[in-house]
């Protein structure tokens, strides 16, 4: 099993058309072979006092995928290209992190 957390910051303003890109793009991805999930998260408002916050402008990609070239597949797939193509001028960053269960 492969573990994704993407952690992607939208130019301030414009987290909502990245998200509205994003959960447009979904059943696409959940229709992939292999992919086990794939959401976005955002962070929980009343958890502050306890909890650091990526702030109004990100939100966390949680995948998890049956193997490496089953998310080498999803990188390299049209709708992914065309998800990147929309939201190009959008982001201020974006962090890929790729894990194995420990």
């Amino acid at each position: 099993m492969v573990h994704v957390l993407a952690v992607i910051t939208a130019k301030p303003g414009k987290r909502a058309e990245v998200l509205a890109n994003f959960n447009a793009n979904v059943p696409a991805v959940h229709a992939e072979e292999g992919c086990v999930e794939y959401g976005a998260v955002i962070d929980c408002a009343d958890a502050s006092s306890f909890a650091s916050a990526y702030g109004p402008d990100t939100f966390v990609v949680v995948e998890k995928w049956e193997s490496l070239d089953h998310l080498k597949a999803h990188a390299a797939a049209p709708h992914m290209k065309a998800y990147a193509e929309k939201n190009k001028d959008l982001l201020a960053d974006r962090k890929v992190h790729v894990m194995s269960s420990a």
